[in-house]
């Protein structure tokens, strides 16, 4: 069975904790054996490099260099690594190792919570199968992105909240390959109510599948 480790903590407004055992809920269901802690002295455990899938759940915070160099390295010789809305995008924002491999960075989320669309550009792509387009409701995140990311879902900002962003298409759902490893990572899911969206749950799990560690 696959091993993941999710790791919470940062600022309670996303309710870290609680959105880490709805995700371990959607791991386990797949049949992973999950590892559920709010220790972030874990980056420094050779425990991250031994599982399948890491999933950290933190917004700010800090990581040591050394642990932040051991995780890229670790995701390079296959670890998973996977998250949802302030999970990577938000996550130790001042590691530059750690952006290098998530490949995104949250810089603003417009009119906090609205109504927005999010348009399925990848129909066929595993992690997108058979959902549509759809409404959601929640913070449209606006994101810095490495431009090695394939992009499996959109949303279009109007510019209503903000003249700046009118027009723009922004990625909500990506996956890419970095060295053996793999990055997932969906904007959906400010809180853990909104676990009980079909599809942004479907997305999630689908795309942490996909992320964890295939074979050893």
């Amino acid at each position: 069975m696959r091993k993941a480790i999710i790791v919470w903590g940062g600022w309670i407004g996303h309710e870290p904790e609680d959105c880490a055992h709805r995700v371990a809920e959607l791991l386990r269901a797949d049949d992973f054996v999950v590892e559920v802690t709010g220790d972030l002295g874990i980056f420094g455990s050779p425990a991250i490099a031994n599982a399948d899938l890491l999933v950290p759940i933190i917004t700010g915070e800090k990581i040591e260099k050394a642990h932040a160099d051991a995780l890229v390295a670790a995701v390079r010789g296959g670890l998973g690594l996977g998250g949802h809305h302030g999970a990577l995008a938000t996550s130790f924002k001042e590691s530059a190792p750690f952006r290098y491999v998530c490949g995104v960075t949250w810089v603003a989320h417009p009119g906090n919570i609205i109504d927005f669309r999010v348009n399925v550009t990848r129909q066929y792509d595993p992690v997108m199968e058979g959902i549509p387009d759809f409404d959601y409701r929640s913070e449209q995140y606006y994101l810095h992105y490495d431009p090695s990311v394939e992009i499996l879902a959109t949303t279009s900002f109007s510019g209503d909240c903000d003249a700046a962003t009118r027009n723009v298409t922004m990625p909500v759902a990506f996956k890419r390959q970095f060295g053996n490893g793999r990055v997932f990572y969906s904007a959906l899911g400010h809180v853990a109510s909104e676990f009980d969206h079909p599809y942004m749950r479907l997305i999630l799990r689908r795309g942490l599948c996909w992320a964890a560690r295939s074979e050893r």
